[in-house]
């Protein structure tokens, strides 16, 4: 398949972003085809981006993958550290082994022992029956301990006996049991200010603190951004069964000018969301006019509606926005309302417009 590289150019992108950049496959308001693409997937699966913040990651992710190093991957919420840590698992000579994570955040501290070492029967109230811990599951492969800082402080001392001597014992056993784990650390806190103020281990910390990886935050690596709604429209469309081959110039300016506190994730669950609401060829992405702070689900959802009926008018006009069959007439607004608020919403005409031929192409 030969995909033919793209210039973007836009004088109203801000002054902090590139002017213009490249990316393969996809240009603004034509077809791609999301069968063709998403056949090829990129060389560290679910990690899609060419930035050199990006690539800077992935050679790290190269040359420590080859050892047993404990590594500590360190980046906001949403940046994709868990895919990162799959990436060295995969590279390692571990890679036919299991791969176990554990979110230290989302188990209760008086469960914690007994979820990560296991527990013999009896061991407490509840305890039916013999449980092999992660620690165990993971032995000769890989073992993520995901939010790391949310480990208990009374448990610290025993992961750090592990990481030291290979060892570990189950709930309620005497019998001590070794184990050859190699360990990936992941947390959005700062460890060295949690040491700082005695809520973090410092001995744990520079056993955790081996090969430090940050990973940066989607603002950083804007020119990711189109490759990234690429990738997740071909996904989502695919897996919902439409046919979504147009993204407006327009939403993509918009989306490389928003901040992303939520990163990563955040952009493919407003994807996902925007391929459900989408009912023709172009995606249809509504986003809040503040260009910081996180997106609001519901309020997208309120710009849809008007979206959606804006685009059907369009269509009904075949793509005329102003005359006295225009779409400006019919909604009862002036023609530079109805345009600005056709761009505040990401909406094209001439994208409608071709939307239209292509469907009385295919009949």
């Amino acid at each position: 398949m030969t995909l033919n590289a793209v210039s973007y150019q836009s004088s109203q992108i801000e002054d902090s972003l590139p002017a213009s950049f490249e990316i393969e496959g996809f240009k603004p308001n034509s077809a791609f085809s999301p069968a063709e693409d998403i056949a090829s997937e990129p060389l560290f699966p679910g990690i899609v981006g060419q930035s050199a913040a990006l690539r800077h990651v992935l050679q790290l992710v190269e040359m420590v993958a080859a050892s047993d190093a404990t590594v500590l991957l360190l980046g906001e919420t949403g940046t994709g550290k868990e895919l990162i840590a799959q990436a060295i698992h995969e590279r390692s000579r571990r890679q036919k082994q299991p791969f176990v994570t554990l979110n230290c955040a989302a188990i209760p501290s008086s469960l914690f022992e007994s979820e990560l070492f296991g527990h013999e029967r009896g061991a407490f109230t509840g305890a039916h029956m013999q449980r092999a811990g992660r620690l165990e599951l993971a032995d000769r492969g890989t073992l993520l301990l995901d939010e790391i800082g949310d480990l208990p402080l009374e448990l610290q001392p025993k992961l750090l006996r592990t990481i030291q001597e290979h060892t570990y014992e189950r709930v309620g056993s005497a019998r001590t049991k070794n184990v050859d784990v190699r360990l990936v650390a992941a947390t959005n806190c700062d460890l060295e200010q949690m040491v700082d103020e005695k809520q973090f281990r410092q001995d744990l910390y520079y056993r955790l603190n081996v090969f430090p990886i940050r990973i940066p935050p989607l603002r950083e690596r804007r020119e990711d951004i189109p490759l990234l709604v690429k990738y997740f429209t071909q996904k989502y469309a695919c897996r919902m069964g439409k046919q979504i081959d147009v993204i407006p110039e327009a939403m993509m300016q918009k989306l490389m000018r928003w901040h992303w506190p939520g990163n990563v994730r955040e952009l493919e669950n407003l994807i996902e969301r925007s391929v459900i609401l989408t009912s023709g060829r172009a995606l249809a992405v509504s986003l809040p006019e503040k260009l910081s702070g996180a997106i609001d689900a519901a309020a997208i959802v309120g710009n849809f509606e008007e979206q959606m009926r804006i685009m059907n008018i369009l269509r009904e006009t075949k793509g005329r926005v102003s005359g006295p069959n225009g779409a400006a007439f019919r909604l009862g607004v002036k023609r530079s309302t109805l345009l600005d608020r056709m761009r505040k919403l990401g909406i094209d005409a001439r994208a409608v417009k071709g939307d239209l031929s292509y469907s009385t192409q295919a009949a």
